[in-house]
């Protein structure tokens, strides 16, 4: 059962869904054009705990005649999975994407940042929405419409779920023309996240323009870089 519970916001509300699914569906969009949506999109992101790199927010409107099979969280998709999938939903729905760079994270934080990169995509597609159904608990300020928050989304939506294998792919190949310009980082393995090949490569040879500056880790590594430039 779904239940819609108003916030603060005119145009924010948390979808709160108590059944259980072992996959994303339908099921939400239709809910929504029961009470009179026509035009539905899906918003995620990827990339919000990396160490560098941007976060990548995409929305999708599926054709509901066209929905491709093996949507599903991008996460418990494959890298061939997804790009397949990529491909199918960028041949048949409208997408936007939006990028927060490094910079944007810097003055915005993380979560503004995502936030704010949200409401771009959601306002840059081609076709206005109606109702937008956003992975997570927030729902960002600046939506074309009402903007509907559900938790744990890109396994419950078919057209969030869409939404994160374009954000997921998008940043994955970004992260790859990252490695060709800093190599010695290995950004198209681990994508930015914290892993010990990062790390290491971190503390060597100190961050570089893709890294998030107010990150620990990397505010650690620029003190330190500080630090040896003040000895010398």
């Amino acid at each position: 059962m779904i239940d819609l519970e108003s916030s603060s916001g005119d145009s924010a509300s948390m979808l709160i869904d108590s059944t259980i699914q072992t996959e994303p569906d339908y099921s939400h969009e239709l809910a929504l054009k029961a009470r009179g949506s026509q035009v539905i999109a899906g918003v995620d992101e990827a990339g919000r705990g990396p160490l560098a790199g941007p976060v990548v927010v995409s929305a999708v409107i599926l054709d509901p005649e066209a929905i491709p099979q093996g949507l599903n969280d991008s996460k418990k998709l494959s890298e061939e999975q997804r790009e397949h999938l990529f491909e199918q939903i960028v041949a048949n729905a409208i997408v936007s994407v939006v990028v927060a760079p490094p910079s944007i994270i810097l003055s915005h934080n993380i979560r503004g940042a995502t936030l704010w990169a949200m409401a771009r995509a959601a306002s840059s597609l081609s076709l206005v929405p109606d109702r937008v159904l956003i992975d997570g608990r927030d729902v960002p300020m600046g939506l074309p419409c009402e903007g509907l928050a559900l938790i744990g989304g890109d396994g419950r939506s078919v057209s969030i779920a869409a939404a994160s294998i374009v954000a997921k792919v998008t940043r994955d190949r970004m992260c790859k023309v990252m490695d060709c310009d800093a190599p010695h980082f290995g950004f198209g393995g681990h994508k930015g996240y914290s892993t010990p090949q990062h790390m290491k490569a971190l503390t060597e040879h100190g961050p570089c323009r893709h890294h998030r500056e107010a990150f620990a880790p990397v505010a650690a590594a620029w003190e330190r870089l500080r630090s040896l430039a003040n000895v010398a």
